[in-house]
């Protein structure tokens, strides 16, 4: 059996109590070793065989599933943040299933969740934005044309923009393209929920400039958009006592 599980955003008492589970009783674990903070490894079981699949192609992953299917043994796929976003998992799948190898998916604490943690933020203000659209830049791995991030920024949501450290100078252009001002609210959150974890808070103008001054190149995300400031929101209807739900009645 194949386990796809989601480490979380990388400190390990944020990982899943049925992903730690599964960690602890692999026989075989393939970790994202470029992404995944390997403290999390620390409770693996004896004679565990350990994989950084950063070192490995596609095939030579499915290989290790194969050989550990062979000899019963039980596999966990240790995904950074949460598998469904940019885990390339349903190559995995697709190559399990040709295989005839059963496999599982558990769910992970998503990176975007940690960094709106870190800045003690909350991505959907009544008033602010209703919405969050999680998106990257086009680099070695393009990205469609009708999914541009200026095409994006039109809508005017709340965005969060992954894998584009490298391009903040281009992601600035193409916020402002797409509607964004140079003033509008913005964060990079480097290695949300590690020890190491910083945070900034910038506009759209000055991304690449806070990257640089402090050192952040890789392993961070963007959030663009008015909440970073959580300024300017109208209260919950939810919570007001002049709103009526199933629960409770309106005061008078």
């Amino acid at each position: 059996m194949v386990h796809f599980v989601g480490a979380g955003p990388g400190a390990p008492d944020l990982m899943t109590v049925r992903g730690k589970k599964l960690l602890e009783q692999a026989d075989v674990i393939i970790y994202a070793g470029s992404l995944v903070n390997p403290a999390l490894l620390e409770d693996r079981k004896e004679g565990c065989q350990v994989y950084n699949s950063a070192m490995m192609t596609l095939e030579q992953v499915i290989d290790v599933m194969k050989q550990a299917e062979e000899q019963e043994k039980d596999v966990v796929r240790l995904h950074t943040g949460d598998p469904s976003l940019y885990g390339a998992i349903r190559e995995q799948m697709d190559a399990l299933d040709e295989l005839g190898i059963a496999y599982d998916d558990c769910p992970g604490v998503s990176s975007f969740s940690g960094a709106a943690a870190a800045l003690n933020m909350e991505y959907t203000l009544p008033d602010v934005s209703q919405s969050v659209i999680i998106t990257r830049m086009a680099g070695r791995t393009p990205v469609p044309e009708r999914e541009s991030i200026a095409s994006f920024a039109a809508h005017q949501a709340t965005m969060v923009v992954f894998l584009s450290t490298g391009f903040l100078e281009e992601l600035s252009r193409e916020l402002i393209a797409g509607g964004y001002t140079e003033d509008t609210p913005a964060a990079i959150v480097y290695k949300a929920s590690w020890p190491e974890e910083k945070t900034f808070r910038c506009t759209v103008g000055t991304l690449a400039q806070t990257a640089k001054e402090n050192g952040i190149t890789k392993t961070a995300l963007m959030i663009i958009g008015n909440v970073v400031t959580q300024g300017n929101y109208r209260r919950s209807d939810l919570y007001h006592p002049a709103f009526s739900t199933e629960y409770r009645k309106a005061e008078t």
